[in-house]
């Protein structure tokens, strides 16, 4: 099992920034190398934003949020992290964390997955 755990979301005017972080635990979380971030606002499916690999020395974006969003990950503290930058107020939603062990934009092929965090941006 792995537990994942949202935190850093919260209400930001158009053009802020927020950092996100997702807390991984579980014994076999190692084994899910590749890690990412999609939100759902209301009335839409969840897409996808961001992922990573166990190294991080891979990354994907969406194309809305190249150049305004960076995914990173401390190992060493089992979290990952989605900085957001020139926020806008399209970007509000429910974003969540989750797991996979290959890399997909694609929801159901992540495993695991964690409550989500709100993030809302203000115009």
């Amino acid at each position: 099992q792995v537990q994942l755990v949202e935190s850093g979301g919260g209400l930001v005017e158009a053009g802020g920034s927020l950092r996100l972080s997702c807390a991984a635990s579980g014994r076999t979380f190692s084994i899910y190398g590749w890690m990412g971030w999609f939100r759902q606002a209301p009335g839409k499916e969840r897409e996808f934003v961001a992922a990573i690999n166990w190294s991080g020395g891979t990354t994907y974006y969406a194309d809305s949020e190249k150049g305004r969003f960076t995914i990173s990950r401390d190992n060493a503290k089992n979290t990952m992290y989605l900085q957001m930058n020139s926020l806008k107020p399209e970007d509000t939603a429910v974003y969540y964390c989750a797991a996979a062990r290959v890399f997909s934009e694609d929801r159901y092929s992540y495993n695991y997955w964690g409550q989500g965090t709100q993030v809302t941006v203000s115009s």
